[in-house]
């Protein structure tokens, strides 16, 4: 079994680091989080976790001390993104002979330069940004790989100027066995998880966050309103609060169900086969679960056409595509799904069939797992190298 040490700079899901720890010898080393979990929800089975410094150099530091003193007992590491951590976890790489890859989920470029349009979060600070860029092409110069989860991110760590390989891997994939259609009606299911019953239901589980872009979602139910269409937005989040409160900003507070996350089985299940149509509004995308979750439901999907998103929801094909920041366009592609129940359940089978080829969890993990393996092979082969050509010099 491969020997793995998974660095977590920013938080992980629970299916993936669940399914490493099945599938891998794994130790988890995680950045502590001051308002957050490093793994998104409770493990159902013990994963070896060990926690290092909040602040992003000192966990550097820690996790390259880390590498160094595990050299023996590892096969391959992969850490978080390309930012600071992630070089000095190359750097510990390539004085052991460890194999790094490098896990990119997110543009972490493009969504910093969000915070110039949004009206909640941390400010745009220009130096900030260029240490972004810096890290992105030392890390291209350092790193042994990539994995990436869309043809997208390939495009923006290519951008980097890397030659490193990119394996494209969307981990941690869709279980269809849990994301699948109703068995029952949905009025029965939102009476059952105490939703409302007398008006449609818009599915919106993004944080808030500037690329997720929560206003132009908000305020679409808000024009929804006023053409005397009036939906209910569920909200499930961990920033549940944030969002209530720029609901009631907005003035569509009445119209919005916002409560605390759910663990990503069968309940968020439930909450897609409840709705009738879901929504990412995102204005940059690394690749976006939650649109692939809903289809692998039976839940139409109308999202915005960049990143990610461009791969996976194609207008008149596998859901409805919108521009980033138009709320009439969402508004009315929202009026299309609910006025057109036969073109929605089209391009919905659509999309569900290109989840079951691309994206069903058991497909991801066998090829994460394959690539592993392969990995820590080529790193074996290359100390063996390494000490042959020392011992003869």
């Amino acid at each position: 079994m491969t020997r793995l040490c998974f660095i977590v700079d920013s938080g992980t899901d629970v299916r993936l680091a669940e399914a490493l720890a099945r599938r891998t010898s794994m130790r988890l080393i995680a950045r502590r989080l001051a308002n957050g979990r490093h793994i998104s929800q409770a493990t159902s089975q013990p994963v070896d976790v060990e926690v290092g410094p909040a602040g992003h150099l000192a966990f550097a530091v820690f996790a390259f001390r880390r590498l160094l003193a595990l050299r023996r007992d590892l096969d391959v590491v992969i850490v978080q993104g390309y930012g600071p951590t992630a070089a000095f976890a190359n750097i510990a790489g390539w004085l052991t002979g460890c194999w790094v890859l490098m896990l990119v989920c997110s543009p972490v470029e493009a969504y910093y330069q969000c915070r110039k349009l949004g009206q909640s979060g941390r400010p745009f600070r220009r130096a900030e940004y260029l240490a972004i860029r810096m890290f992105g092409f030392l890390n291209a110069w350092l790193g042994h790989g990539y994995v990436v989860l869309s043809p997208y991110l390939a495009s923006v760590v290519r951008a980097y100027r890397t030659t490193r390989p990119i394996a494209v891997i969307p981990v941690y994939g869709v279980d269809r066995e849990l994301f699948r259609p109703a068995l029952e009606s949905k009025d029965v299911i939102r009476r059952r998880l105490g939703l409302p019953v007398d008006a449609p239901i818009v599915f919106f589980s993004s944080r808030v966050a500037p690329e997720k872009d929560a206003e132009t979602v908000l305020r679409a139910v808000g024009l929804l309103a006023d053409a005397g269409r009036p939906v209910f937005l569920l909200h499930r989040s961990g920033g549940h609060r944030e969002f209530t409160t720029l609901a009631e900003t907005m003035g569509v507070r009445q119209h919005v169900i916002a409560e605390d996350a759910v663990p990503p089985f069968e309940q968020l299940a439930d909450l897609y086969r409840a709705s009738d149509v879901c929504v990412q509004s995102s204005r940059e995308e690394g690749l976006g679960f939650s649109p692939l979750e809903a289809l692998a439901c039976g839940v139409p999907v109308i999202a915005t056409a960049v990143g990610g998103l461009n791969d996976t929801i194609r207008s008149r094909d596998t859901g409805w595509q919108v521009p980033p920041g138009d709320a009439e366009t969402l508004a009315a592609a929202v009026i299309q799904v609910l006025d057109d129940p036969e073109e929605s359940a089209r391009r919905t089978a659509r999309g569900a069939e290109q989840v079951a080829r691309i994206y069903d969890s058991r497909i991801v993990f066998n090829e994460l797992v394959s690539l592993l393996g392969r990995t820590s092979g080529r790193a074996a082969k290359a100390a063996v190298e390494q000490s042959a050509t020392s011992g003869g010099s």
